[in-house]
């Protein structure tokens, strides 16, 4: 049974969709796919207890006080800027397809401007974050490699957040090749002063596009490399250590593997799309270390977590592989020994 499944089970690295792009609270700040809003999966395995408590800093927020361990002191925060932008991103969140249009609409009217214009970087980003949503990744690519053209000569950190989009929508499309030249030219520019927490945060995730544009290449010592940088740029996010848990997974080091993964559960924040792949990757590596009961457990906790999604689908058909949990009856009392004449 253990062979069939081994043979049956995909490269989840490689093949893994992209995550929807979400709205952002501005401009230029918005590496991408990597929204952090799921609960993650109750994983059968033993969870490291995480260096601090404080949720892991996401990109354009002020980073919490997480190397000294001590939680940072809760943050007043006010209702979300209405921008245009962001009003362009929720309209297409109501109907995809008006959206794109009206987002056509702005960017040829933002794209007047004589000189680069914080406008017509706005219109074109919305635009491609719409179009990625629709599936259209080269029109995406283009409509961020536009954006990139607007942005001010002193804002690197912006234009690699949007050379990153680039390479995320190209490697959506197939286009590893192109993605890894994006993601490359992103981490290119070096910061002049100490990086801040948001700026390694923003490499890291580079780091974590080039993995799976490499891994894609067939170039995994690169791809596993780019995931060790990923890990110390930004060690609190868990989608790098889902996916080196993943490539571990498939080059047969089930202990890297298992030990990744539990790194990836610990650091899901709550409501984190990632609690289902994650939950997935765990089973397959408790599969293949024959531990099936767990593995079992952790495919089941997908489906019960995220019953539309993908990730319980391929759940679904795992569980299908292996099947129930096997039943045992107590067993049965030995007979008494017949009585003998005294």
């Amino acid at each position: 049974m253990l062979i069939l499944l081994s043979a049956l089970l995909p490269g989840l690295l490689a093949a893994e969709p992209l995550l929807p792009v979400q709205a952002a609270p501005d401009v230029w700040h918005q590496i991408g796919p990597n929204p952090r809003q799921y609960e993650p999966s109750p994983l059968p395995i033993p969870r490291r207890k995480r260096v601090t408590e404080v949720p892991p800093p996401v990109p354009g927020e002020t980073p919490p006080a997480t190397q000294t361990g001590i939680p940072a002191a809760p943050v007043q925060t006010s209702a979300p800027r209405l921008t245009r932008y962001t009003l362009c991103l929720a309209a297409g969140d109501k109907d995809l397809t008006t959206g794109v249009a009206a987002a056509r609409a702005w960017l040829a009217e933002a794209s007047k401007a004589a000189t680069p214009d914080t406008a017509h970087g706005a219109a074109a980003q919305c635009l491609g974050q719409l179009l990625l949503q629709q599936g259209d990744s080269a029109g995406a690519e283009a409509a961020f490699i536009e954006s990139a053209g607007q942005v001010p000569s002193d804002k690197p950190a912006a234009m690699a957040a949007l050379q990153t989009m680039a390479g995320n929508a190209a490697l959506a499309g197939g286009r590893a090749e192109t993605a890894l030249s994006w993601y490359d030219k992103a981490l290119a520019p070096l910061p002049a002063t100490a990086p801040s927490a948001d700026d390694n945060a923003v490499r890291g995730a580079v780091q974590i596009g080039r993995a799976r544009a490499l891994v894609a290449l067939a170039r995994l010592p690169e791809a596993s490399g780019a995931l060790q940088e990923a890990h110390r740029l930004a060690p609190n996010d868990p989608e790098g250590w889902l996916l080196s848990a993943t490539l571990a997974r498939r080059g047969k080091d089930l202990e890297r593997a298992q030990r990744d993964i539990e790194v990836a559960a610990s650091l899901a924040a709550h409501g984190d799309p990632l609690g289902a792949p994650i939950g997935l990757e765990a089973g397959v590596i408790a599969m293949l270390d024959g531990r099936e009961d767990a593995a079992r457990k952790s495919w089941q906790s997908v489906v019960a977590l995220a019953p539309d999604s993908a990730e319980a689908a391929t759940a679904k058909g795992y569980l299908d592989q292996i099947g129930p949990a096997p039943t045992s009856s107590p067993a049965a009392s030995p007979a008494a020994p017949p009585e003998t004449s005294r």
